[in-house]
């Protein structure tokens, strides 16, 4: 087994996508990290899960309880032949499957604080009051991390205590802004004006640097000076020198060291983290709640029973036992009785949603304990999705409806009762995407039961999975990589709940599949949810779910970020509703002449690729095509020549010649039209950099970089053998002459996109969002095909030529390869909240404030929920989700043709709508070829 530690290298085709999240300085203290979570019920593992897949050094995994029937309902690692294991031994064993670095061990013995002192961090789950407070108190004054995490049916708490210094390295995760300069003053004040193309976005108290400063060069690399003015970086210049122009001002992140309170201490002056703004005075209520629950099951040595009325009359005179007994800061001045039962009625339960949301913050905390990395919370954190109950306000479930049944889904049927038990299983539902969103998704379908019974989960994704997949999408194991995703992942969790029905599918959704997701297969459906990547895709699915009235669970994650928005049929606006704003562009002006920062060479190079080593194919490609059919259509000159260039004139017949041309090559872009550029009046002023053109040496590794790769693409292109001996490269390059350069006269620079648009109608904007390359560039983590070989070396070399500091493989892939960062956290918290709104639609809510949308923020922390924004409805009531649908029958009884029937449609939708209609789109059950004479079974008509 490969092991984590202080030696251990990063394994970056593992890691990569988390690696953007934390940095290699946080993952390298990851590393050596050692963590020991007590409890492995449903909360317990969810937590492991999500630390073990991020690369700390080991996990140990603490519990002397053995499997019940009441963990199966949320504990994936439990299966039923397990019952009366040990859960920490039966856990062990697949928690360890999850990630080969990190060393997994079981304890079974009952006080912790002995292994505890060979742990960074210790995190307790399904604990009682009193041993939290022994292990709390141990912890604080040992210098050991704790936090505490615990989950009681639609309840959650969270507790941390990092010690009384605590440093934290980057509070919030985000790449430090920079702004170039346009004007320094001298004088006390030095205020440091920046240019004005874009709000530069620094804040009152950040610090920040300069380089690049001409005149006045003490600034640049001078220690942090501190934001004193928003808007304003002001410093003392007045003993400096005159400022002359230039200069970046880059921001510094600075540590911040935070104190925590004990346990003990943090009891009776808790400091609460508002995960709900509506709910405001919710924490100090459940802090109530909780200890009164540690109390009844001390004294009963159970949790209430569901749904008994008894005892939660008794938790609520334990809870104004343990208020009155406060004298700090915790007291409540009344306590919400309705809150407290509602507590007791379901605190047996233990739901995977809950588990999810709460145990992707667990982890979250214990790797900002491990790193430094990401402010945590302080301290103390509630959360409660009480609108997933019945909306009916005198609805109250009986014990008898919620009692155990020796079933898996014992914990769940607790909360809800075993009707809605009955509603998951029969439940259809689609699920778009089996990459880490899918995943979690699929485990939590799994531990709910959905589609348990006479009901099905459809999965779609057509990629197959690759090792940089398995950091966070947890189904997948090392032997599954080059497998299909959606058949390993239903083959994953039907291992984790045999009953689920679930079918595999390789289709991308789109219009090319619409005759296998047709009409009769929307119709079938109960809901869907997408777990998608792509902005189209989800559009795509958006519309058709508005067009087929069915609900739509939408989320997604960037980094620490995760959002949930759900779309439920004539009550919400669809995902499509409102959009973010386009991508920023850059100009081709700035990629052509003017680049002044890393994301504009690198642009640039993508440029260069699709250019040399895509664009020639498929001309050519075209060509032949075109020349062999009997209606060959004319095309343009500029076409024609490159055509004749790429498969007469410039065609490569050796290695060698594909070594000469990427020398050339070089010559051309990285010296020749610099100095071509150079040789023209100064443009450089503000943010134009004055280039400088390179000299070519052998012995400069980055030179012989884009040498080998540029001249193995083009051999790649023409089918011919490429070549990685170095040695061999060296010798034949320094046979190569180079042509002599010879400046062109007359020809103009263009400093703005303007001045190009108007020497060619054709040239724009690019967007930097624009997918790039048929060549196979967007596998950046394929090592072996030299594309990435290629982008690093073209952009550094670009950047070498404009003095703009290089990018590392490892950015260059995450702005060229248009990577979204990732970690399993963010995932399982965010899917959480989305299967908590599964069970209001399953339930059937009908009420817009009963369904909520959710925005997070793991690294700050923050949290937002809000009511889905209503369907917005027009002066005639009509909504994006009404239609209205006419038989095509006549009178007597035959069916009508295509034009008939639009002819009564028009006609009464006009009578009835009047002006307030712009359009009248209908939609045919049939084919695209359906003639206007041809009889059809019905029209579905959409107002728009």
């Amino acid at each position: 087994m490969a092991k984590n530690g202080n030696d251990a290298e990063i394994d970056e085709g593992l890691y990569s996508r988390q690696l953007y999240v934390l940095g290699h300085e946080a993952m390298k203290r990851m590393q050596i990290s050692n963590i020991l979570i007590s409890g492995l019920r449903g909360l317990g593992v969810e937590i492991a899960k999500n630390v073990i897949l991020g690369g700390v050094k080991s996990v140990t995994l603490h519990d002397q309880g053995v499997a019940e029937w009441k963990d199966l309902s949320s504990q994936f690692y439990l299966r039923e032949e397990d019952l009366g294991k040990n859960r920490a031994e039966v856990s062990q064993l697949r928690l360890a499957e999850l990630n080969s670095y990190v060393p997994v061990t079981s304890f079974t013995e009952s006080r912790l604080t002995g292994v505890c002192v060979f742990d960074q961090v210790v995190v307790l789950t399904n604990s009682s009051l009193d041993e939290q407070i022994r292990i709390g108190d141990f912890c604080h004054s040992n210098g050991i991390k704790l936090i505490v995490a615990d989950t009681r049916g639609l309840f959650g708490q969270l507790f941390c205590d990092f010690g009384e210094e605590m440093t934290m390295f980057d509070v919030n995760g985000e790449q430090p802004l920079s702004a170039m300069i346009s004007m320094i003053t001298k004088d006390s004040a030095g205020v440091v004006t920046c240019l004005d193309e874009a709000r530069h976005g620094f804040e009152s108290g950040d610090f920040v640097t300069f380089t690049e400063v001409q005149g006045m060069t003490e600034l640049n690399g001078c220690d942090p000076v501190e934001i004193k003015t928003l808007g304003e970086i002001i410093c003392d210049t007045s003993s400096f020198s005159d400022y002359v122009r230039g200069g970046i001002v880059t921001q510094v992140k600075m540590p911040k060291t935070v104190a925590f309170k004990s346990l003990s201490s943090s009891m009776a002056e808790p400091e609460f983290m508002v995960t709900d703004f509506a709910k405001f005075d919710r924490p100090g209520q459940l802090h109530m709640g909780f200890q009164a629950l540690h109390a009844f099951e001390k004294k009963h040595s159970r949790l209430p029973k569901p749904w008994s009325q008894s005892d939660a009359d008794e938790l609520v005179a334990l809870a104004e036992e343990v208020n009155a007994a406060q004298s700090g800061s915790a007291k409540q001045e009344q306590l919400d009785q309705a809150i407290i039962k509602k507590l007791s009625c379901v605190a047996a339960g233990d739901l995977a949603p809950i588990n999810a949301f709460i145990g992707g913050l667990a982890a979250q905390e214990a790797m900002k304990a491990c790193t430094g990395k990401f402010m945590p919370i302080m301290q103390w954190l509630y959360f409660d999705a009480l609108e997933c109950l019945s909306e009916a306000e005198d609805a109250v479930l009986t014990e008898e409806e919620c009692a155990p049944r020796n079933c898996r889904y014992d914990s769940q049927i607790a909360v809800f009762g075993s009707k809605l038990q009955e509603l998951l299983a029969k439940q259809r539902y689609f699920l778009v995407g089996a990459g880490a969103i899918g995943c979690e998704l699929l485990k939590n379908f799994a531990m709910m039961g959905l589609a348990s019974g006479e009901g099905e989960v459809i999965v779609t994704d057509m990629d197959t999975i690759e090792k940089s997949n398995l950091n966070r999408q947890f189904l997948f194991r090392p032997w599954d990589v080059t497998k299909m995703k959606s058949e390993t992942a239903a083959a994953a969790v039907k291992q984790m709940n045999p009953s689920i029905r679930i079918t595999g599918h390789q289709n991308r959704v789109g219009t090319d599949t619409e005759k296998v997701y047709d009409d009769d297969f929307f119709e079938s459906l109960d809901g869907v949810a997408n777990a998608l990547d792509n902005v189209d895709a989800r559009m795509y699915m958006d519309r058709r779910c508005v067009y087929y009235c069915k609900p739509l669970l939408e989320s997604g994650t960037l980094g620490t970020k995760g959002n949930v928005q759900v779309v439920i049929p004539f009550l919400t606006e669809s995902y499509s509703s409102s959009q973010d704003p386009p991508e920023k562009s850059i100009p081709i002006c700035t990629l052509k002449n003017f680049p002044n920062a890393i994301e504009h060479t690198l642009q640039w190079a993508r440029d260069e690729f699709e250019g040399l080593f895509k664009q020639p194919a498929e001309n050519a490609l075209q060509y032949m095509t075109l020349v062999s059919s009997p209606r060959t259509t004319p095309q343009p000159l500029e076409v024609l020549e490159a055509v004749y260039k790429s498969l007469v004139t410039d065609k490569p017949r050796s290695w060698e010649d594909c070594v000469v041309w990427a020398r050339n090559h070089w010559q051309c872009q990285y010296n020749n039209n610099i100095r071509q550029l150079l040789s023209g009046a100064p443009f450089w002023s503000g943010p134009k950099r004055c280039p400088h053109p390179l000299e070519f040496s052998t012995n400069n590794d980055l030179h012989m970089d884009y040498i080998m790769a540029a001249a193995n693409l083009l051999a790649q292109s023409y089918g011919l053998p490429g070549s990685t001996e170095r040695s061999a490269l060296t010798k034949l390059l320094q046979d190569i002459k180079v042509p002599e350069f010879v400046p062109k006269s007359g020809i103009k620079i263009h400093v703005s996109d303007q001045e190009l648009q108007n020497a060619n109608a054709s040239v724009g904007k690019r967007s930097s969002g624009e997918p790039f390359g048929g060549c196979g560039f967007e596998t950046v983590d394929d090592e072996t095909n030299f594309h990435m070989d290629f982008i690093v070396a073209a952009s550094n070399l670009r950047a070498e030529n404009y003095d703009i500091p290089p990018a590392d493989r490892h950015k260059s892939k995450l702005i060229a390869g248009k990577i979204i960062p990732a970690i399993a956290t963010t995932t399982a918290a965010v899917v959480g909240l989305v299967c908590l709104e599964l069970l209001k639609i399953v339930q059937g809510h009908k009420k817009l404030e009963s369904f909520k949308n959710g925005f997070m923020n793991l690294a700050l922390p923050f949290f937002a929920f809000s009511e889905p924004i209503a369907a917005p409805k027009h002066k005639i009531d009509w909504t994006l989700w009404d239609r209205f649908e006419v038989k095509g029958i006549q009178p007597n009884g035959e069916e009508m043709t295509l034009r008939q029937m639009t002819e009564i449609v028009t006609k009464v939708s006009k009578k009835k709508l009047g002006k307030h209609v712009k359009a009248l789109v209908f939609e045919l059950c049939c084919n695209d070829e359906t003639e206007e004479d041809v009889e059809v079974p019905y029209v579905r008509y959409t107002i728009r």
